[in-house]
């Protein structure tokens, strides 16, 4: 079996040295969307370097390594084909803002092995520290497809109860033809976001947009809709990926907000509000 649970489970913890500045910051922002209209007061929080800001789901691409979808299957009993791979869910626990230049410790390690049956899920948590105190704490869920059925544990399910009503805000947001290409700068350079061959090898029609950009864009929106541009307000943030986004679609962002959270559903305008992130939900102050 490809998938070695147990080695995995028991393997080693892995560090790596991360840092970042300015530069990388912006790059992130840009490719989430940021920079639109670009003389706006607002949006120059995001990419101007004298009135900088991180946006907390910068910790998913911070010190340009590899995210935590590709890094899990460098771990010990991990051996599986990247056309098979997708990124099931991702949850970010923020400890303290992140800076906008700084280095840290992260440690890496297979949390979790699932059997759902026809797929195999791996949970890849990152703990990162600046010093001796946390920085953030990220949990990847990797989809194996094919590599289920040994008889492990499923794991807890991760489906919330939908939320009650119609949403309260409504915004939406376009995706460009070209931000795949500018969000794999920041480090993800999986080929299925700008390879159309290897796209088709994996089962799609073309090239689709990372689910960790269409996250830290859904994160912008709520951060600019709801906790008025303060970044540092943000606390946790979890999401199920329930479908692809392609560049060039339109997210429609709804937002439930609640005593200290916001329930999020989004979905891509252009193909009947197929839905994309699911299960979502921001914590914040």
């Amino acid at each position: 079996m490809p998938i070695d649970a147990a080695k995995a489970l028991a393997a080693e913890p892995r560090t790596a040295e991360l840092s970042w500045d300015h530069k990388d910051v912006q790059l992130y922002h840009l490719g989430i969307g940021a920079g639109s209209p670009a003389t706006d007061p607002d949006e120059l929080r995001y990419t101007l370097e004298s009135r900088l800001h991180v946006l907390p789901s910068f910790a998913t691409v911070a010190g340009a390594g590899k995210p935590g979808v590709t890094g899990g299957l460098s771990m010990p009993g991990v051996e599986v084909d990247l056309a098979r791979v997708l990124h099931g869910g991702q949850s970010l626990v923020i400890h303290r803002p992140i800076p906008a230049t700084g280095s840290a410790t992260a440690t890496n390690r297979i949390a979790a092995v699932y059997d759902k049956g026809k797929a195999a899920v791996l949970v890849m948590r990152t703990e990162v520290a600046d010093g001796d105190e946390p920085l953030w704490t990220n949990d990847a869920q990797i989809y194996v497809r094919g590599e289920g059925g040994w008889g492990g544990d499923r794991g807890p399910s991760t489906r919330l109860d939908p939320p009650a009503g119609e949403p309260d805000r409504v915004v939406e947001r376009h995706v460009r033809e070209d931000q795949a290409l500018l969000y794999r700068l920041s480090g993800d350079w999986n080929p299925l976001h700008a390879d159309p061959e290897f796209a088709k090898r994996a089962g799609f029609d073309r090239p689709i947009l990372h689910g960790l950009c269409t996250y830290g864009m859904t994160l912008k929106a709520v951060v600019d809709t709801l906790l008025g541009g303060d970044v540092t307000r943000v606390r946790s943030y979890a999401t199920r990926f329930a479908g692809v986004v392609y560049p060039g679609e339109t997210l429609r962002i709804r937002m439930w907000p609640g005593q200290g959270s916001v329930r999020l559903a989004v979905s891509a305008v252009e193909r009947d509000d197929v839905p994309v992130l699911a299960d979502t939900i921001v914590e914040h102050t």
